[in-house]
């Protein structure tokens, strides 16, 4: 996707074939745009301004590309929103794996690196937790306790190589079928987080009775008790004082093993960065968006991952992924489940342009299509090696896609659990979010947003309005992410997120 930028104090038109504008300030009725056409309303800030007339049923084309259909004609100079704008399915041309290219990757000593935790079996991570998982919503309580009480007891202030302890609560695992979707959603995902590399121990409660059965769950990945992965039940130990009492001595008797971790200089190929955008607005696709593609771009020449997620956000753009794809058969893939989402939604009388949200839509999105321009802009330009499912183990270099719902708590799981070591969040109206264990970036896409929760925002994407470039922006983002990798704490960090956004994807019948 070509995208042009011509910027005035009044509006931005973002490709030659567009017949609309985006305003670059709120627009009074009457005032004249840089493309000298006049308002015939006032536009609010970040929404879309016609500049040729549109006849009905004639397509609202953005970015060159199509984001929905006028309902009735549209003047030049209108606002053109949800009133007059509506959205049908057109054909899309896949030409699949046509851009695929090999990647340019640098060789490692003319990588850029960091400071992570080199594990024993190879992986790095950014963090150094001790996780203390459940099997069962029934358990999340105890766990929650236990998490508690060593941090009231302040023990882990004599283990400084130590980040934290986190309690992943989730909110089933009890009467589901250990042959079906959710007990093997939420069993992947589970080990996903016991073996992310951001993890230095893990602690795993249930309650004993549910049908995630924590036998059959090490059964399956063959895992055993170990210094620093200890499992219990409450029912087995015999309740819930004596559960939590095991379970802080668990902790305490795996927190000299898991200090024994040290940070030392690594490349950053051994970075899985997860791309997230949350609260979009119209500026999105245009500033932060396509500037952490860059960032995406720049880590994959320097050998990294860069997951790209929330299928129903590609949903109308996945065109331009299929053509990057590493081959026919990944670019198929992709198609394959977008037909498995259309389904999906019909058969729950959904359909995918319930996304976007209520707040995406007073920031100045109309459709799911044009959401999802920008959202894919998240994935810069590079080859698409691969298709994953929901929390399937990345094994792919370079740039890759996960199948996740857009639901953000739940697609960052998702790719937590794949691997994701540190995580880059765009938001334009201003999203609150953390992911323990995985450090998240958060990007403003506009000022004023940035300074109004400054306190929550680590880097300004607005500034690309006023003449930042894409390519320096996303210099400054790597430059961040290398930074938060090496133990720089983001700001969802210092506020504290992370320990509730855990939300393991429940795609099933809840029996």
């Amino acid at each position: 996707m070509d995208t042009i930028i011509q910027a005035s104090a009044r509006s931005l038109r973002l490709s030659p074939e567009d017949n609309i504008v985006v305003a670059g300030e709120r627009i009074e009725k009457g005032a004249s745009t840089s493309e000298g056409v006049v308002a015939l309303q006032r536009i609010p800030f970040g929404h879309k301004m016609a500049v040729q007339a549109i006849d009905k049923d004639a397509p609202i084309v953005k970015f060159g590309q199509i984001i929905g259909f006028a309902k009735e004609p549209i003047a030049k100079g209108d606002w053109v929103h949800e009133h007059n704008v509506y959205m049908h399915d057109f054909s899309r041309d896949y030409r699949f794996a046509e851009a695929a290219r090999p990647e340019d990757v640098l060789p490692v000593d003319q990588q850029a690196t960091f400071q992570g935790f080199r594990r024993a079996n190879g992986k790095v991570g950014t963090r150094n937790y001790i996780g203390i998982l459940t099997s069962v919503n029934c358990s999340t309580t105890v766990a929650g306790f236990i998490a508690r009480e060593i941090e009231r007891s302040g023990i882990l202030d004599d283990y400084p190589n130590i980040d934290g302890i986190v309690a992943l609560k989730q909110a089933n695992g009890c009467v589901i079928d250990y042959r079906g979707v959710i007990f093997d959603t939420l069993k992947k995902t589970t080990w996903g987080y016991a073996t992310n590399p951001n993890m230095g121990g893990v602690v795993m409660v249930g309650l004993g009775c549910e049908g995630f059965q924590i036998p059959r769950f090490k059964e399956a990945y063959g895992v055993q008790e170990s210094e620093t992965f200890r499992t219990m039940t409450i029912q087995e130990v015999g309740g819930t004082k004596k559960t939590v009492e095991a379970g802080v001595e668990a902790v305490k008797a795996m927190l000299p093993t898991v200090n024994k971790a040290k940070r030392e200089t690594v490349p950053a190929s051994e970075l899985v960065l997860a791309l997230q955008c949350g609260g979009s607005d119209g500026y999105s696709g245009i500033t932060a968006n396509p500037a952490l593609g860059v960032a995406a771009d720049i880590l994959v020449r320097h050998g990294g991952t860069a997951i790209l997620s929330e299928t129903p956000e590609i949903y109308g753009a996945e065109h331009l992924l299929t053509r990057r794809a590493r081959s026919k058969e990944v670019g198929e893939k992709l198609v394959d489940i977008i037909h498995w989402w259309e389904d999906y939604t019909k058969r729950n009388n959904m359909e995918m342009n319930n996304n976007p949200s209520p707040g995406n839509k007073l920031g100045g999105l109309t459709t799911i299509l044009e959401k999802s321009l920008g959202a894919a802009a998240k994935g810069g330009s590079t080859t698409l090696n691969a298709v994953y499912h929901y929390a399937d183990p990345v094994t792919e270099k370079g740039f890759v896609f996960m199948d996740t719902p857009g639901y953000d708590p739940v697609a960052a799981t998702g790719q937590v659990a794949g691997g994701a070591n540190i995580l880059a969040f765009t938001t334009g109206r201003g999203s609150a979010y953390g992911c323990k264990p995985t450090p998240s970036i958060k990007l403003a896409t506009n000022t004023p947003m940035y300074e109004r929760m400054i306190d929550d925002m680590d880097i300004n994407c607005g500034d690309i309005l006023d003449g930042v470039t894409l390519q320096e922006k996303g210099e400054e983002i790597f430059r961040e992410i290398l930074a938060v990798a090496s133990g720089k704490k983001s700001k969802s960090e210092e506020l504290g997120y992370g320990d509730n956004e855990f939300v393991p994807w429940q795609i099933g019948a809840t029996m």
